[in-house]
């Protein structure tokens, strides 16, 4: 198999470590952006899926959707057209957080809508001053409501993209365990790091998150093994799995949590939840 082309200096440096993260300095608000330049890997669905365990938990979660598509929006059940304020309005209209954030059926967890107009807000930010930093100062206004706030990415290393990693204490990559998904990673982490030196040194992967997985499928176990070898423990022990039950719990408006907890995807995220707040919280019950 063809290596990851990520050079393994990249890889190793300061913000793609194994994450350790001390509890005892831990704040509320814990930011992190799940991203991937690439569409249809499962970033939407991971993050749905995994604010809604968190929320099971009994954390404290805020999914914030920045992808114009608005699908964690509407697969949380939520109509982005009728609400009157929502992720375009905070970023580039400066409306309070709290006024865009939208309830769930999920308890604990809610939802900044994407709104149509969120579409355009790449050309708006271009003639905005200090563009990168929008949705963090957005998040100065929260005053620790929240454990954890959620961004879901647009599938592009745009502006939006960009806010979201200024924003962020770290970054979630969910990566389909096929071959061309391997492409673009280089490229995020890349950004990753030039973000981290330039933007926000708080920034670090917190972790890889492998998706779409098929164990009869030879290819989704090299894509597997390569992933690993070059990242490490950066990349969770626990697998998203190709289901059925994944792909059609959006259209219910439902995280699949929800629209069947029995299935194997369900089953999936709730590991993938317990291990991350382990990661997170040093949590080893």
């Amino acid at each position: 198999m063809t290596d990851i082309p990520v050079s393994s200096a990249t890889v190793r440096g300061a913000p793609f470590s194994s994450p350790e993260f001390d509890v005892a300095s831990r704040s509320a608000n814990r930011i992190l952006a799940i991203a991937n330049q690439k569409g249809g890997v499962g970033k939407t669905t991971t993050a749905i899926n995994l604010a809604t365990a968190l929320a099971a938990t009994g954390r404290r979660v805020m999914l914030f959707d920045l992808d114009p598509q608005g699908n964690a929006s509407t697969g949380l059940g939520i109509d982005r057209n009728a609400a009157e304020s929502g992720s375009y309005e905070v970023l580039i209209g400066g409306a309070p957080i709290a006024t865009a954030t939208a309830p769930t059926a999920v308890p604990g967890l809610v939802v900044v809508p994407a709104s149509v107009d969120l579409s355009g807000a790449e050309l708006e930010l271009v003639d905005i001053e200090r563009r990168e930093f929008q949705l963090k100062e957005a998040f100065n206004s929260l005053n620790d409501i929240y454990d954890y706030v959620l961004i879901d990415c647009p599938p592009a290393l745009g502006l939006l993209t960009l806010n979201a990693l200024v924003a962020a204490d770290g970054v979630l990559v969910p990566l389909q365990c096929e071959y061309l998904a391997l492409e673009g990673l280089s490229q995020l982490v890349r950004t990753v790091e030039r973000v981290h030196n330039a933007f926000n040194d708080r920034l670090a992967v917190q972790g890889i998150v492998l998706t779409m997985f098929d164990s009869r499928n030879n290819l989704s176990n090299l894509v597997a093994d390569d992933v690993r070898s070059y990242f490490g423990d950066v990349v969770y022990e626990s697998v998203i799995p190709r289901n059925v039950r994944v792909s059609e719990a959006p259209s219910h408006g439902k995280p699949v949590l929800l629209y069947d907890f029995g299935c194997s995807g369900s089953q999936a995220y709730v590991h993938l939840a317990g291990e991350f707040l382990r990661r997170e919280e040093g949590d080893s019950s």
